[in-house]
């Protein structure tokens, strides 16, 4: 008798209902916090980074094996609670990047337990692409030489009269200077976080394991570059109302968009051929 009341305190077993109702919320209100910030960029990718996670969720729905136990259970309660209260709060940009992970991460204890954690690896790990990356770009190479010398060839290479010193890219009319938020370490680090997207819900081989994140930084940094030789292009007093634009979250949510596109089309023409 008291071993069975023992297994009974030990193992809290929620309803899928209400773990579902409230990882939807936990969603809503990440989305809701990235559009009242007005991170365009962020709430688009963010959209793509959990419909995948949903997606793999979703898929093994019926082999999930749920039950958690006491300490998971509240430590589990404790993340969310704090993501919720935090969420009242004027969030930063940094939380707004890594508390998906914790809600995930929150809402797997609960459903799950310590012991049940490895069922959601893949949903932790595209998650935690998402944002938690960004915390270390204070940490990571400085490119921004590098970006302003390729945004300066590709002026140079259609005929404009450019001239490069450091980081600023001077061209008759204006000129920029390269900064490091411009540099196109975010771009790349989503690119990859998109790559990881393409490993885990797609069968792969080894090289393809190698080759796909390789093509996803390569196209965030081609497309970074070209932004800037724009933005250099239109750096005109006349033309200031382009390069506020074009400067903008929306202006950068284009190119954001133009880098999805251009990999998810090399990614769909890969799987292609790796059919029998």
């Amino acid at each position: 008798m008291k071993a069975a009341r023992f297994s009974l305190v030990k193992q809290l077993n929620i309803p899928a209902l209400l773990l579902l109702a409230i990882g939807a919320g936990l969603i809503a209100i990440h989305l809701t916090l990235n559009l009242r910030a007005e991170k365009s960029s962020h709430l688009a990718l963010s959209i793509v980074f959990w419909l995948a996670a949903c997606s793999t969720l979703w898929d093994k729905r019926y082999q999930l094996k749920l039950g958690s136990g006491i300490v998971p259970f509240l430590f589990g309660a404790l993340l969310i609670a704090g993501i919720l209260i935090k969420s009242g709060a004027h969030p930063s940009e940094k939380f707004l990047g890594f508390s998906p992970f914790i809600s995930v991460f929150g809402l797997a204890l609960l459903a799950s337990g310590f012991r049940g954690l490895k069922q959601y690896w893949q949903e932790l790990l595209i998650l935690f692409t998402l944002g938690v990356p960004k915390l270390l770009l204070p940490y990571l190479p400085n490119i921004t030489p590098i970006t302003a010398k390729f945004s300066a060839f590709l002026l140079w290479y259609s005929g404009a009269n450019v001239v490069l010193q450091d980081s600023y890219i001077i061209l008759p009319k204006g000129s920029i200077e390269v900064v490091p938020s411009c540099s196109g370490l975010n771009l790349i680090i989503y690119m990859l976080g998109l790559a990881v997207i393409v490993l885990v819900m797609f069968p792969t081989s080894g090289s393809q394991k190698i080759i796909v994140p390789i093509v996803a930084a390569t196209l965030g940094f081609i497309v970074n570059g070209i932004r800037i030789a724009i933005l250099a292009h239109l750096a005109a007093p006349s033309s200031q109302a382009a390069f506020d634009y074009w400067h903008s979250q929306e202006g950068a949510l284009i190119f954001v968009m133009i880098s999805v596109i251009l990999f998810g089309t090399y990614c769909l023409f890969m799987l292609q051929q790796s059919e029998p």
